[in-house]
């Protein structure tokens, strides 16, 4: 579970948005709203990436997605670990000579 956020989404937004339509410097703004001014500058980065104006940083989107294959490439690779140790086992069993029970 990821830690709950230090900041609002209406505040993140606000300043996001202030920061983008007036042009002013992203520590002012931070300084003005009370936030730490790398937090503000690391959403008006993400921001700029969201809107296709950046290169350099995966959308929220495509980083979701990302998050999502990942966990899904961990249960795969357990799956067949489970399933390889699985036909080890049954191949084992398959070599040993069967003996007849006892009357």
């Amino acid at each position: 579970m990821p830690a709950p956020r230090k900041y609002p989404d209406e505040l993140r937004e606000r300043a996001v948005r202030e920061v983008r339509s007036t042009g002013r410097p992203v520590a002012h703004v931070a300084r003005d709203l009370g936030i730490h001014k790398e937090a503000l500058r690391s959403w008006v980065r993400q921001a700029e990436a969201d809107a296709g104006e950046r290169d350099d940083r995966l959308t929220t989107t495509e980083r979701d997605e990302l998050k999502e294959l990942r966990k899904e490439n961990a249960e795969l690779r357990r799956t067949n670990e489970i399933l390889m140790a699985a036909s080890v086992f049954f191949a084992q069993e398959i070599g040993r000579p069967r003996t007849r029970p006892s009357r």
